[in-house]
């Protein structure tokens, strides 16, 4: 078998692979670190909801997010991390604060964050909600 291609191109063709390859890596890298700093802090938070409200993770954040003395800030971190943690037993609390309403971050808890954690424990958010969609047809209904 004979190469024809001569030398520069095959170099250059190299010089792509490797680039592409190595841009690949550094963008896997970068999610599982984000993956990592996302699941750290989601876990910082539960640690705090449970050092101020006694009990399990998930119901310390939901004390957290319906504290109505606690800051808004603190609140809409909780419905996050309920989120970032799948946590089940938390939507039907998450769910009674939902009204799909435009979001008043000085009175309510964020609406886009609800939905996002509603959404995200219910397997229909970004990419995993796809792919569930697309595996099973009828999840969508």
């Amino acid at each position: 078998m004979t190469d024809t291609a001569p030398d520069g191109k095959r170099s250059k063709a190299w010089a792509f692979a490797a680039c592409v390859l190595g841009a690949a890596l550094v963008a896997i890298v970068g999610m599982l670190a984000l993956e990592g700093w996302i699941r750290h802090v989601a876990r910082q938070a539960g640690e705090s909801a449970m050092a101020a409200y006694g009990g399990e993770r998930w119901d310390s954040l939901v004390k957290q997010a319906e504290c109505s003395d606690c800051p808004m800030r603190e609140r809409n971190r909780a419905v996050w991390a309920l989120g970032q943690m799948e946590e089940r037993r938390a939507l039907p609390a998450l769910k009674k604060h939902y009204t799909g309403e435009k979001c008043d971050h000085q009175a309510e808890l964020c609406q886009y964050e609800l939905d996002k954690a509603i959404r995200k424990i219910e397997g229909t958010w970004g990419l995993q909600g796809t792919l569930n969609r697309m595996a099973r047809p009828h999840y969508a209904r």
